[in-house]
C-alpha cells in the first residue's frame, strides 16, 4: 500500500478536473516494486508529453507569437551564471580552510552561565587552555594597563607608578622590563611588538622591544590617552589640554592637532570601520574627529555625567559608551541613536568589544561579559569574574583567542572566556605564529601599503566616487566663487571692467583707440554713423520711420533732423 502524498493527491484532484489520469506512484516506485520515470506523471492519451498537439492553422500563427532572442542578453545571462557557479564553487573549496567553530559556555537544566568560576572551567580544559587562566600579584606599582599585539601573541602592560613590562604570555617569557620613575597614564603597541608608546606625566615617550628611549614627542603634552591606527602609522593622543594630536610614526611628522574645546579627555578609542577617532568628555558628548577637520565630523549627548569609557564592534556598526551616571549605553553609529542601555552598580570605567561581539565591562572589582548584548537587549551577563580587594583599570580582549586580560590595583589577571576570539585568522593580517622573517616582511608590506590621512572620513566608500551635484547647487557655488573673487580684487586695488555684450563693430574700436580728450573730422564722423545705425535699428525693432512718423513723438524727430 502507498503512502499518503498531499502533492500527489493535489496533482490527482487537477487531472481529475482536466480530464487526464495521473501516477501516483511514491518515492519513484510503483506497488510492485518496480522503478517508474516519475513519482508524478501526467498522461495525456497516448502521448507522455505535457505540450498539447498543434494544428496547421496553430503552427502557421506560432511563428507571429515567437520572441526572438537577444544574443547579447543570452551572453550576458551565461556569464552571470558562470559567475554564480564558480562563487560556488570557490566557496566549497575555502570551507576546508576554516576548520575551527566557536564555542560557547551552555548551562544544563537551572544553571546560570555566569556563575560558573574560572577553576571549574579549567578543569575541562586541555593544558595549553588552562594555562592561560593565571593572575600576577603586582601590588607596589598598579593600577595596570594592559594591551597585546594585533595578532595577540605578546603583551604590554604599565603601572601607574612607572612599572612597564612586555612579555610573550602564552609562553610566559619576559621580554623587557624597566622604571620610568613617574607617572604612567596610558599605554599602546604600535604597528608590531617591536615599538610601543608610554603616556608619561610630561610628554609621550616610544621605547623599542629592548626599553630603549627611540623618541619623546614633546608635541603631545600631558597625554592621558593613546591610540593607534596601524594602516595609517598615526599614533593618536589627548590630554588635560582637550588637543587631539595625530603623529605619523613613519615619518615623525606631526599630522595634525585639533582643538575639542571641551576640556580635558582621558577616553579616546578609534573606529575600526573608517578609521574615525572618538573622543569621550566631560559634560558627557563623544565627538568623533578626521585628521582633515577642524572641527568635529558627529556630536552625540550620550550621558548626563563624564564619559569614562567607550568601545567600538569589530564591524563599526556598535558603539558601548558608560559614564558616571551609572548606564552603560549601546549605540548604532550608522543611525546614531540610542539602542538600548544597562545599568551599573558603579560607574564602568572599562569597556571592550571582542571580535565575535563579546562585550566586556569592568567597573569596581568585577569583570562581566555579555553575550548578544550589542544588537538586543540581553537579560543577563554571560560571565563574571571578580577580583576582591582591587580596582579594575582595565581589560582587553585577546585577538584571535578566547581570553580576557584584565589589569588592576594587585596586578594582572587573566581568564578564558569561551567564544571571544575569532578561531579563523588571515594570516596575511595579523598571523599569531609568524616568525621574525615574516614579521619584516609584514612590517614592510603594511609601510608600502600605508593610507594618507586625509583619505580618513565617515563614509570610506565615498573615496572615489563621482560627487553628484544638481545645476542649482552648482550655480550657486559659481555665484560664491565670483563674489569672492570680486572681493579679493577690491581689498588688492583692482578695478574689474565689464565688458559690453552685442556686436563689436569696427567704430566702436576706432573709437577706443582715440582718446577721448581729442575732437577731430573723423571723429565726429565715427560718432554720427553710430548715431546713424542706431536710429536704423531702432527703426526696424518698431517697423515705423523717423521720415513719416506722426503722433506724440513727431515733434522729437522735427527737431532732430533741423539739428541735423
Amino acid at each position: 500500500m502507498s503512502k499518503f502524498d498531499p502533492t500527489a493527491s493535489l496533482a490527482l484532484r487537477e487531472a481529475e478536473l482536466e480530464g487526464m489520469t495521473i501516477d501516483t506512484s511514491v518515492g519513484g516506485h510503483s506497488e510492485n516494486g518496480r522503478h517508474s520515470k516519475g513519482a508524478q506523471r501526467i498522461k495525456n492519451g497516448n502521448s507522455s508529453s505535457n505540450q498539447p498537439k498543434l494544428n496547421r492553422e496553430t503552427k502557421k500563427r506560432l511563428p507571429k507569437y515567437q520572441r526572438v532572442q537577444n544574443w547579447k542578453a543570452k551572453i550576458t545571462l551565461k556569464h552571470a551564471q558562470n559567475l554564480n557557479e564558480s562563487a560556488a564553487v570557490q566557496a566549497a573549496r575555502a570551507e576546508m580552510l576554516l576548520t575551527k567553530d566557536a564555542g560557547y559556555l551552555e548551562a544544563e537544566g537551572l544553571e546560570k552561565t555566569f556563575k560558573f568560576r574560572q577553576e571549574a572551567i579549567a578543569d575541562h580544559l586541555d593544558i595549553n587552555s588552562a594555562q592561560k587562566i593565571f593572575d600576577l600579584s603586582l601590588n607596589k606599582f598598579g593600577p595596570y594597563y594592559i594591551d597585546y599585539t594585533r595578532n595577540g601573541r605578546n603583551m604590554l602592560i604599565g603601572g601607574r607608578k612607572g612599572h612597564i613590562a612586555t612579555f610573550d604570555w602564552k609562553n610566559a617569557k619576559l621580554k623587557t622590563e624597566f622604571y620610568v620613575r613617574e607617572t604612567v597614564r596610558d599605554i599602546k603597541w604600535l604597528h608590531n611588538e617591536s615599538m610601543f608608546a608610554v603616556a608619561q606625566k610630561k610628554y609621550a615617550y616610544i621605547y623599542d622591544h629592548t626599553g630603549a628611549e627611540v623618541h619623546c614627542l614633546k608635541k603631545h603634552v600631558e597625554p592621558s590617552a593613546l591610540d593607534f591606527l596601524p594602516y595609517h602609522f598615526l599614533l593618536v593622543s589627548t590630554g588635560s589640554q582637550g588637543i587631539l594630536r595625530y603623529q605619523d610614526v613613519s615619518t615623525g611628522q606631526l599630522v595634525s592637532e585639533h582643538r575639542s574645546g571641551l576640556g580635558p579627555c582621558n577616553v579616546l578609542r578609534h573606529n575600526p570601520y573608517n578609521a574615525v577617532e572618538a573622543m569621550g568628555h566631560g559634560n558627557g558628548v563623544v565627538t568623533m574627529w578626521a585628521p582633515s577637520s577642524a572641527q568635529p565630523l558627529v556630536k552625540v549627548l550620550s550621558h548626563k555625567g563624564p564619559v569614562t569609557a567607550l568601545a567600538f564592534d569589530r564591524s563599526g556598526t556598535y558603539m558601548a559608551t558608560s559614564g558616571l551616571d551609572g548606564q552603560l549605553k549601546v549605540w548604532d553609529v550608522r543611525t546614531y541613536k540610542e539602542l538600548h542601555a544597562y545599568y551599573t552598580p558603579t560607574p564602568a570605567h572599562s569597556l571592550d568589544i571582542s571580535q565575535l561581539g563579546l562585550l566586556g565591562v569592568g567597573y569596581g572589582p568585577h569583570a562581566t561579559i555579555w553575550k548578544d548584548a550589542l544588537r538586543s537587549k540581553a537579560q543577563s551577563p554571560y560571565m563574571n569574574h571578580t577580583n576582591p580587594s582591587t580596582t579594575l583599570a582595565s581589560l582587553k580582549f585577546v585577538p584571535y583567542d578566547d581570553t580576557l586580560g584584565i589589569g588592576h590595583s594587585g596586578g594582572i589577571s587573566s581568564i578564558v572566556v569561551p567564544g571571544a576570539g575569532e578561531p579563523n585568522f588571515d594570516a596575511l593580517e595579523a598571523n599569531p605564529f609568524e616568525t621574525s622573517k615574516q614579521r619584516r616582511e609584514m612590517e614592510v608590506h603594511s609601510l608600502l601599503d600605508k593610507i594618507r590621512p586625509d583619505m580618513i572620513m565617515l563614509d570610506p566608500k565615498a573615496i572615489g566616487a563621482v560627487e553628484s551635484i544638481t545645476r542649482e547647487h552648482q550655480i550657486k557655488l559659481n555665484k560664491e566663487r565670483m563674489e569672492q573673487l570680486i572681493s579679493r580684487k577690491e581689498e588688492e586695488g583692482i578695478k574689474l571692467k565689464n565688458k559690453k555684450r552685442g556686436r563689436n563693430s569696427a567704430a566702436s574700436k576706432f573709437l577706443r583707440k582715440r582718446q577721448k580728450n581729442i575732437i577731430d573730422l573723423k571723429k565726429l564722423a565715427a560718432l554720427e554713423e553710430l548715431d546713424r545705425k542706431r536710429i536704423e535699428r531702432e527703426r526696424k525693432r518698431k517697423g515705423t520711420d523717423p521720415e513719416t512718423e506722426s503722433g506724440a513723438l513727431a515733434k522729437f524727430y522735427a527737431d532732430k533732423r533741423k539739428r541735423s
